[in-house]
């Protein structure tokens, strides 16, 4: 009988989790060098919350999702077909819906800011949602791919 541990402790989670992890904490130690937060909430808030950034832990996620299982059921597998496929998704996902739907929010927070400033209302902003750029999906699937290969075949 297995443990909790032992089903988890595979190259596919191991991969996929660890891929995640450096990415976003990738991303919070650039971010506190380009933002001058150098406050304990605001690393753990960027690192496990932050979205967009350099490098894309979606990205990075997915690919080495997708790598791990081609390494364990092989390329013709249709467990590989799933995850080459979401993972095709999500990145351009990530490159153009959620870039899109961030740039129409922040012209729709100016568009709020502007109307409440001449109505004296208040009026709550949008969130926007941080996309990618094509330099931070790659990087993110560099990351996903070679910490993949190094966990398939440790």
């Amino acid at each position: 009988m297995s443990t909790f541990y032992q089903d988890i402790a595979t190259p596919v989670f191991l991969s996929t989790f660890f891929s995640w992890f450096i990415a976003q904490l990738l991303k919070a130690i650039i971010g506190i060098f380009r933002v001058s937060t150098k406050s304990h909430r605001g690393f753990l808030r960027r690192l496990f919350w932050a979205t967009g950034g350099m490098p894309s832990s979606h990205s990075a996620l997915v690919t080495a999702l997708a790598t791990s299982i081609g390494f364990k059921e092989s390329l013709s597998s249709p467990l590989f077909a799933i995850s080459f496929f979401y993972a095709v998704l999500t990145i351009r996902d990530a490159l153009g819906v959620r870039m899109a739907a961030g740039t129409q929010a922040r012209v729709l927070n100016q568009l709020i800011a502007r109307l409440a400033g001449r109505l004296d209302l208040k009026i709550r902003s949008v969130k926007e949602v941080n996309g990618h750029t094509v330099s931070e999906v790659s990087v993110g699937i560099l990351l996903g791919f070679f910490i993949a290969v190094a966990f398939s075949n440790l």
